[in-house]
């Protein structure tokens, strides 16, 4: 812990981690490096024109790429549960460079799947009620989220089952992660089955959005992403996107972390979440009704520094942290506080993506469908990716350490640290890279608020005209 930022290796969210890795001394950086597994769903725009364009007509445009992807997710998470351990559970601990090939490519096949949804969606749902195809995912990310984090969470760690669902303690939970993988991996495979068998895609019937949506192969299908890149709206749209989540990095990024490193157990940080289904739940279908007119960013540009707020807000609670554990844990007034500043961020987070959701279902041209969808999906993923990586991969350089107890020693590098520790000397963190990160972050969101921020309302008074694809018939 002396030599640099110890935590879990995250998976996306406040209390998220590989579950296995607790415990293991995992740098700010190898977390950083473990953050390019959700680039998948931000480089997937490169192979949606495939997706896009080559299809069997006869089992469905959709279905030609959701029941393949699907079936081989479901044998890749067969396969991950009989070889998941060994590369958690190394004497070295977790093996990083391997841990994020194995989960790079599992993102790369639940992008491929994302694709033909983004495009089904566009199809699926009638014209006036395609404003509530944000409403569907966001419920449905919120069900997945909690079955697939919070409830295995709690059902792994020994902690919480020996003390709320055992009569006799054990040394493990009543799932590990093979048995998890195992499960939804045979999940996978009936349910695309059944998919496969039973659901048909919408042929022409009034009221849907039926633009042609054929395209005459790969090549055109690249050439019409290229139009939409060029295109005046678009691109301004995509630089806005890009940076708008800088301002949230911090606070997204590395506060669970730092909760986790200050001895905040996982296992509690994962059930605090169980409260806050219904308001996930209920939230995009309240939010819908004020996003599914024409101006839905309007709602984004209100709930901006509202969620910059909470990420100083964050960090305040970070820093609290320490002084409020006790022997037994932390005090149930604690859990609270952390509860509601999850929920306050919860309402301004959910209001952005609804937001931006309903704004992208929209404008999107269903002449490509999905890659236009995925376009402006992509570039959303992208603009959160990767200030969340480089927010992670920052938190060891701007943190400043001296080694307390050995002449001569320093702390800035964990080789020094060792050395430090060797003398008989410990590091003490003189100056925490998160908080300065938090007040930069928090500086750089105010000021794309102030003069992009109104620049993005803008695009709303666009006519239809400037989102639509113009191709030579």
């Amino acid at each position: 812990m002396a030599s640099s930022g110890v935590g879990t290796l995250r998976t996306g969210a406040i209390s998220d981690s590989v579950p296995g890795s607790e415990g293991k001394n995992v740098s700010y950086k190898d977390q950083a490096f473990f953050s390019f597994v959700f680039w998948p769903f931000s480089l997937k725009l490169f192979w949606a024109p495939l997706v896009d364009a080559l299809y069997f007509s006869r089992f469905g445009r959709r279905k030609s790429w959701l029941v393949p992807t699907q079936y081989l997710l479901g044998l890749f998470m067969l396969y991950l549960s009989l070889t998941v351990d060994s590369l958690l559970q190394s004497d070295r601990g977790p093996d990083v460079l391997t841990l994020t090939a194995v989960f790079f490519m599992l993102a790369f096949l639940a992008a491929t799947q994302d694709i033909a949804v983004d495009g089904w969606a566009l199809t699926m749902l009638s014209r006036e009620n395609v404003g509530y195809a944000s409403t569907c995912n966001s419920v449905g990310q919120t069900a997945g989220y909690f079955l697939g984090n919070v409830l295995f969470l709690a059902l792994e760690s020994a902690e919480f089952c020996n003390k709320y669902l055992r009569t006799e303690p054990k040394y493990t939970g009543l799932v590990t992660l093979p048995d998890f993988l195992f499960f939804w991996g045979v999940v996978f495979l009936v349910s695309t089955t059944l998919v496969a068998i039973f659901k048909r895609e919408n042929g022409p019937t009034s009221g849907r959005r039926n633009a042609p949506e054929e395209t005459k192969g790969v090549m055109e299908t690249y050439k019409l992403l290229f139009t939409i890149v060029k295109m005046p709206t678009v691109f301004t749209f995509c630089v806005l996107l890009l940076t708008a989540k800088i301002g949230f990095s911090a606070a997204d990024a590395v506060t669970g972390l730092k909760l986790v490193e200050a001895g905040v157990p996982k296992a509690q940080l994962a059930l605090l979440a169980v409260p806050m289904v219904p308001l996930q739940i209920l939230l995009p279908v309240v939010i819908s009704k004020y996003t599914a007119g024409p101006r839905p960013l309007d709602v984004f540009y209100r709930a901006f520094p509202f969620r910059l707020v909470i990420g100083l807000e964050y960090a305040l609670l970070v820093w609290w942290t320490p002084s409020v554990k006790q022997d037994g844990g932390f005090p149930v007034y604690y859990y609270s506080i952390v509860l509601l500043s999850y929920a306050l961020h919860q309402v301004a987070l959910y209001s952005m993506y609804v937001a931006c959701m309903a704004f992208h279902a929209r404008v999107s041209d269903p002449l490509i469908g999905g890659t236009y969808m995925t376009l402006l999906n992509t570039v959303t993923n992208l603009g959160g990716n990767w200030p969340s990586t480089v927010a992670l991969w920052m938190v060891d350089p701007l943190t400043s350490k001296e080694c307390q107890g050995a002449a001569s020693q320093s702390c800035g590098s964990p080789a020094e640290a060792g050395l430090c520790v060797k003398e008989g000397g410990v590091c003490v963190t003189t100056l925490d890279g998160y908080y300065v990160e938090s007040v930069v972050c928090v500086v750089i969101g105010l000021m794309w608020w102030v003069w992009l921020g109104k620049k993005m309302r803008q695009l709303q008074e666009q006519s239809p005209a400037a989102w639509r694809c113009r191709v030579n018939q």
